[in-house]
């Protein structure tokens, strides 16, 4: 692993709990009891506002990923004030995982806001591995797919933020085996935010659910979200009955 934990320092840890980043429970959880990490995979699972997005985009922050998206150790960023919760978060590197922070910080951030707008704009800058079809010329999927396999492809951090939004089931897949050889081949650590089981159900990946109680470690088949998909497929006229 790169990082095996994150706290928050004391001054927001203090600070109002009704006021954000605080107000979500997951962040108060982790400004309370800090997070560990135990595998070089980590899904971050949880529904609509469960703070998934908000605590991948402090990591990135913290890590000296830039905030809106794409590759680490770009040399012309413009620079962005942190948020306070980027500002607060502290991320304790491995031995292994000292040489990747900060201005050395390399990976990747694909952040679902921004992702769209930073593809299209880093392929049709042709900037390298991003990709040899301009972004018109391709699908939304597509696009994601070129930069996944242009550069994931070495040492750092990659964090995902449902990277499998426009991708079709079998594409997701591919993205998975893509994860789990960057990890197992290229000194790599993986936090990826997701809804869905199929992600959620990578070999080896540490399971952490957000919701109004916090962080928990689950194991698959406990999550919400996988009981919810099973009831579906099991009986999926149920789920439009009329009451």
């Amino acid at each position: 692993m790169l990082i095996d934990h994150v706290e928050v320092t004391s001054a927001l840890a203090e600070s109002d709990e009704s006021a954000w980043p605080l107000s979500v429970p997951a962040i108060r959880d982790v400004a309370k009891n800090g997070l560990t990490f135990t595998s070089d995979l980590v899904v971050l699972v949880g529904a609509n506002g469960s703070g998934k997005s908000t605590l991948l985009e402090g990591i990135a922050e913290a890590y000296g990923l830039d905030v809106r998206g794409g590759h680490g150790g770009r040399r012309y960023s413009s620079p962005l004030d942190k948020s306070p919760l980027g500002e607060a978060l502290r991320l304790r590197p491995t031995t292994r995982g000292s040489r990747f922070t900060g201005r050395n910080a390399t990976g990747f951030f694909l952040r679902a806001e921004t992702a769209h707008g930073m593809l299209a704009y880093m392929t049709d800058m042709g900037i390298a591995g991003y990709g040899d079809h301009l972004s018109w010329e391709v699908s939304h999927g597509e696009s994601y797919l070129q930069a996944i396999t242009g550069r994931f492809n070495g040492p750092g951090l990659y964090l995902l933020d449902e990277a499998e939004g426009p991708l079709s089931f079998h594409s997701t897949l591919l993205l998975l085996h893509h994860l789990r050889e960057l990890v197992t081949a290229h000194n790599a650590q993986v936090i990826y935010s997701t809804h869905s089981p199929l992600v959620a159900a990578l070999p080896g990946a540490q399971i952490l659910e957000l919701s109004e109680d916090g962080i928990q470690e689950q194991d698959w088949s406990d999550l919400e979200a996988v009981r919810l998909w099973q009831a579906f497929l099991r009986h999926p006229q149920r789920m439009f009955d009329a009451d």
